[in-house]
């Protein structure tokens, strides 16, 4: 009698056909983005883990003590053992710190980024597949946003936003406008790519069927011409997320991102560079550094991403 395969035979075949797939084999040997993406779990695992592995909670009053301010970090003189890099101003654990404001850039950075691709995926399918004036419409007002910094959009779109919900508690509120006025900020890339890559594929013979057997045009355009536009849409997802959690860091430095209640890496950064030259340096370089190591990371995996989706850059 014939031996029935087992569940595990299934799982084992899965991984080794997992393990033979070219983006594998490309990722394995490039040794700088393992060490990338290594690097970039680590961060986020630190991040995402802060609540369980963080020495302290900087947001617990009772637990911080303004005693504790600014003490620097354990190989210099007068530090304090329970502070690895030292605290800030307000005598909050500098390492517990960088752990959660990692994590509100990175939610941040995230949600801005599938915000943004979600409105720009839409409007190029839109403007892609329908064409005409629909399409010069969607472009014109492109075209107009790249002609504006997305710091200054974001600015903008912030100070919009504030204003409305100026009677309002801006604290409740900040991190929603920051993802919006990212967001806003960054569907112009999506929307190009994706329009693009659209009026390639609406031609195609699969695309002509489906309008034959009478299909909408909305079920074309999710269900057959958007998993075929993909591709290039994670690229500029990957490299868009570093850029978002850079935008976001440096609208918290301004003042116009999240309040110090919250404080994400950018926040950090900017109450410590009003101590950068009275000696306390710690309170704004290792932020800094750990805002460097993880943009950096990303937009290594973003690189090779890109590399590794396109046959005519690959080496």
């Amino acid at each position: 009698m014939a031996q029935q395969p087992s569940r595990n035979d299934g799982v084992s075949g899965a991984v080794a056909a997992f393990l033979d797939h070219d983006l594998v084999h490309a990722f394995l040997r490039s040794r700088i983005t393992v060490i990338a993406a290594i690097f970039t779990l680590v961060l986020i695992g630190a991040a995402f883990l802060a609540p369980w592995i963080a020495p302290h909670d900087p947001f617990d009053l009772a637990s911080i003590s303004i005693m504790d301010a600014r003490v620097p970090p354990v190989w210099m003189e007068y530090a304090d053992p329970r502070f690895l890099i030292g605290t800030d101003d307000q005598g909050r654990d500098l390492l517990s710190g960088i752990m959660y404001g990692m994590r509100i850039s990175l939610i941040v950075g995230f949600c801005s980024v599938v915000a943004a691709a979600a409105i720009g995926i839409t409007l190029g399918l839109i403007a892609g597949y329908c064409g005409g004036k629909v399409d010069a419409l969607i472009m014109r007002i492109a075209d107009v946003q790249l002609t504006f910094p997305a710091i200054l959009i974001a600015l903008l779109i912030d100070g919009v936003a504030n204003g409305i919900v100026g009677g309002l508690d801006r604290e409740v509120y900040a991190f929603y406008i920051l993802i919006v006025a990212m967001a806003l900020s960054f569907w112009v890339q999506y929307a190009r790519t994706v329009r693009g890559s659209t009026m390639v594929e609406k031609n195609k013979e699969y695309v002509q069927a489906a309008r034959v057997i009478g299909l909408p045009a909305p079920v074309i355009m999710v269900r057959h011409i958007l998993p075929n536009v993909m591709g290039p849409v994670l690229v500029i997802a990957t490299i868009n997320l570093a850029l978002a959690i850079v935008t976001e860091s440096s609208l918290s430095f301004l003042g116009v991102g999240m309040p110090p209640t919250q404080p994400s890496l950018g926040t950090l950064i900017a109450i410590g560079n009003d101590f950068l030259y009275s000696g306390e340096w710690w309170i704004a370089i290792f932020p800094g550094l750990a805002l460097a190591l993880l943009v950096l990371n990303v937009n290594l995996l973003g690189d090779w991403l890109r590399d590794a989706l396109n046959p005519k850059l690959r080496g």
